[in-house]
């Protein structure tokens, strides 16, 4: 029996950027060189810098905001714009090159077999992964991993990645319900809640390809507390219980 992808299906690629001109490109050509078949599209939130032009340049369609709305409102916004045009799949991953394309495939395996609507690139499915990240960080992943299990039925091993596919019920949700502000943690709690199967398959993670992360020490630590209020919040919330054809 064939593995093929059917044809008929469109995946789209949703890369949320903000001031990555000097990673946008790689990032853009990376993904169309995994799959051909992949329409990219870049969400540039309100870049001062040349990141629109670029990946304008490399091919990629360009949802330019008219002023910066954050990580979580960009992201919605390629959902949105998935949703808008019939996509039946999609890709979420970081314009700053720390996401290896070729591991799209991977992702997109268990949404492709009917086995999952979302499918999170974790980094500690595998005792070897590589990823080592400072120990403030470290243990927020892993207590944010904790709480989402528990609050949403299910065990998850990293609510923290950038790198997820879904399907077009995945589409919809997050289209409508997508946390701003940090969102990946939060975004896990409503899928789980809402009824979306979720499924994990192991990523590595790359050194960033230009910039720095914002995140301190101190920064961590607020971080954690404030979404650890998100998730209470969100685990009193009532979410409607999708339904998809793929079940």
């Amino acid at each position: 029996m064939s593995n093929a992808r059917p044809t008929s299906r469109r995946i789209v690629a949703v890369v949320p950027a903000y001031n990555e001109v000097e990673a946008i490109g790689r990032v853009v050509d990376e993904i169309r060189a995994a799959d051909p078949r992949l329409d990219v599209v870049v969400v540039d939130d309100a870049s001062p810098d040349d990141t629109a032009r670029v990946a304008r340049a490399h091919g990629a369609t360009v949802l330019s905001l008219p002023f910066n709305v954050g990580i979580g409102g960009a992201v919605q916004t390629g959902f949105r714009y998935a949703l808008a045009h019939g996509y039946d799949l999609a890709v979420r991953l970081d314009g700053d090159g720390q996401h290896d394309a070729r591991e799209i495939p991977k992702l997109l395996e268990p949404v492709e077999r009917g086995d999952a609507d979302f499918v999170i690139g974790s980094r500690f499915v595998e005792a070897r992964g590589s990823y080592r990240p400072p120990f403030a960080r470290r243990m927020g992943i892993r207590l944010f991993a904790r709480v989402v299990s528990v609050l949403g039925g299910q065990r998850v091993t990293d609510t923290t990645s950038g790198f997820v596919a879904l399907d077009r019920i995945g589409i919809d949700l997050f289209a409508r319900e997508y946390p701003h502000d940090y969102p990946e943690v939060e975004a896990t709690l409503v899928a789980l809640k809402s009824g979306l199967r979720l499924a994990h398959v192991q990523v590595e993670t790359r050194e960033r390809e230009s910039g720095a992360s914002s995140i301190t020490f101190v920064r961590s630590v607020y971080y954690i507390v404030k979404v650890m209020l998100a998730l209470l919040v969100s685990s009193l919330r009532r979410y409607p219980r999708l339904q998809g054809t793929s079940r």
